[in-house]
């Protein structure tokens, strides 16, 4: 193999190694967030254009999270769960994860009352709602900012 064909040969691999990396980041799947638009969208697609009034609604959650991987949260609505007058369902939204919508809980009619705990992942430092439809069809809305110092997301990317 002469040099110049060993040159060419280099050349050759070198450019099919460039552009191999560059379609490589364009395929590379960028985080996209939720935003006001998609809140709102998943709020009307949950619940049509019913108004929500605040307040019945108690939600506890940390103001500072180190970690967005766990982020603890506990709920109640003030309801005396009687048959006229009981929570249906509490949904919980996230304005800043990739998907508004974080849960949604639904209570039978033998539900003594409307209270869970659980965990939640979030993306970084957000507004987290909380909507409660009643079974005459109210909404009623509590919301929080949670400060994330590190965000889920961005712990995985850390992590491997």
């Amino acid at each position: 193999m002469t040099e110049a064909e060993y040159t060419s040969d280099i050349d050759g691999t070198r450019r099919f190694v460039l552009a191999g990396l560059a379609a490589s980041i364009a395929l590379i799947a960028v985080p996209v967030r939720a935003d006001d638009e998609l809140v709102a969208q998943a709020i009307a697609e949950t619940f049509g254009d019913a108004p929500r009034q605040d307040g019945r609604i108690t939600m506890l959650l940390p103001p500072l999270a180190e970690s967005g991987n766990t982020v603890p949260i506990q709920i109640s609505v003030e309801s005396p769960m009687s048959e006229t007058d009981r929570v249906k369902r509490v949904v919980i939204l996230a304005t800043r994860n990739p998907r508004a919508l974080v849960a949604t809980m639904e209570f039978g009619p033998g539900a003594p009352r409307a209270q869970f705990s659980t965990n939640m992942r979030l993306s970084g430092t957000q507004d987290v709602i909380t909507i409660a439809e009643m079974s005459d069809g109210s909404l009623w809305q509590a919301q929080s900012r949670v400060l994330v110092t590190v965000g889920a997301c961005d712990t995985l990317q850390i992590r491997y």
